[in-house]
């Protein structure tokens, strides 16, 4: 038996590789039988209405004939009734789809495995009545008769939260902060002035813990919104039907800007600090404070600058490239899965037109 499982590039192509073996060994039923995954690659493009093309599984199917069954692991959240949808298997056309987001942050290598073991024996035994493979305790399966399909949501109250911290994980935040460099190298300049205006010294040694912490939350806050509105991150539903998805896409993607633009007010406060500790005497400090100073006031200072420097970088930051935004979010890259969608049909239509003339 062969399975072929057709990956989005980045995160769904890691959790692939990941559960290629021991899925394989799940589905060989204790040794009685030989199956062998194979993965391929390949951006999961959508129709102009924005569902998922399922004709490039029909391609691959046709390509990989000694491999009838196909599931796509898309990094696409999917959402239907007010419940997200984890999985669809389509037994006739020998298809499932999987949705990676919907796992969560913290996706298990088990329960992907298990979760496509589930597709594969319905594409292959059925399990109507839901026999043959438990539900997982978070979800569960139906069987959709009009469409001849099964579906696979998960629970509202937790799929939610689940399904944003998987599409989190999914933008990969942690890759993002490099494509700021440009606004890291103004708010590095901004926040320097703390270290050599002793005015920002006794401010910060003024002002208490609390609100020194709130000053930074409402820079970061400054920071996404203008991120945000300079970029036209914020996504608007083209109809009534996307308005849950795109609510889970707004709300993925300031989580996502607010943890990149923390790691940014990190590396930011590091920098302001190790300068402090390295241009301030201490002595020094201590004179212009009137008190013995140590290191908390350090770190006062560095808290404080970091703070003014992040607002002074807010004022016209953005991503370093245009291409650096295309890739963000779902919502600009699902635009380019209908881009591209559109620009495959226009040349097949060219071709065969050319064809036609020829």
């Amino acid at each position: 038996m062969r399975v072929l499982l057709v990956a989005d590039p980045g995160v769904p192509t890691e959790r692939a590789e990941a559960v290629a073996e021991p899925l394989a060994e799940a589905l060989s039923e204790g040794g009685r039988r030989t199956v062998d995954v194979a993965i391929e690659t390949r951006l999961i493009l959508l129709t102009p209405d924005h569902a998922l093309d399922l004709a490039t599984a029909r391609d691959l199917n046709a390509q990989y004939s000694e491999a009838p069954i196909t599931i796509l692991l898309t990094e696409i959240p999917r959402h239907e009734r007010g419940h997200p949808l984890i999985a669809e298997v389509f037994p006739d056309e020998q298809v499932g789809v999987v949705s990676c987001p919907t796992f969560g942050a913290l996706a298990t290598r088990r329960r992907l495995t298990r979760i496509l073991a589930a597709c594969i024996q319905r594409i292959e035994l059925g399990f109507k009545d839901g026999s043959g493979n438990p539900e997982p305790h978070w979800s569960r399966w139906g069987y959709r008769e009009s469409e001849r399909s099964y579906a696979l949501h998960a629970h509202t109250f937790f799929g939610g939260p689940r399904l944003v911290t998987g599409m989190v994980v999914a933008n990969e935040p942690w890759r993002s902060l490099p494509r700021l460099s440009g606004v890291l190298a103004a708010a590095a300049a901004a926040g320097a002035f703390g270290i050599f205006y002793n005015s920002i010294w006794i401010m910060a040694d003024y002002l208490p813990w609390p609100r020194l912490l709130a000053i930074a939350a409402l820079a970061m806050v400054v920071m996404v919104a203008w991120l945000m509105a300079s970029n036209r991150l914020w996504d608007r539903p083209e109809r009534e039907s996307l308005a849950s998805v795109v609510f889970y896409y707004n709300v993925s993607t300031v989580i996502t800007l607010l943890v990149c633009v923390l790691a940014l007010f990190a590396a930011l406060g590091a920098l302001i600090l190790g300068g402090s500790l390295v241009v301030i005497d201490v002595r020094y400090m201590a004179d212009i404070l009137g008190h013995p100073a140590g290191f908390m006031n350090y770190l006062r200072i560095a808290v404080l600058s970091a703070s003014m420097g992040l607002i002074a970088g807010a004022l016209g930051a953005s991503f370093d490239s245009d291409a650096d935004i295309r890739r963000l979010t779902h919502g600009q890259r699902e635009r380019l899965r209908v881009q591209q969608e559109d620009a495959a049909k226009d040349e097949a239509a060219a071709a065969e037109g050319a064809e036609a003339a020829s």
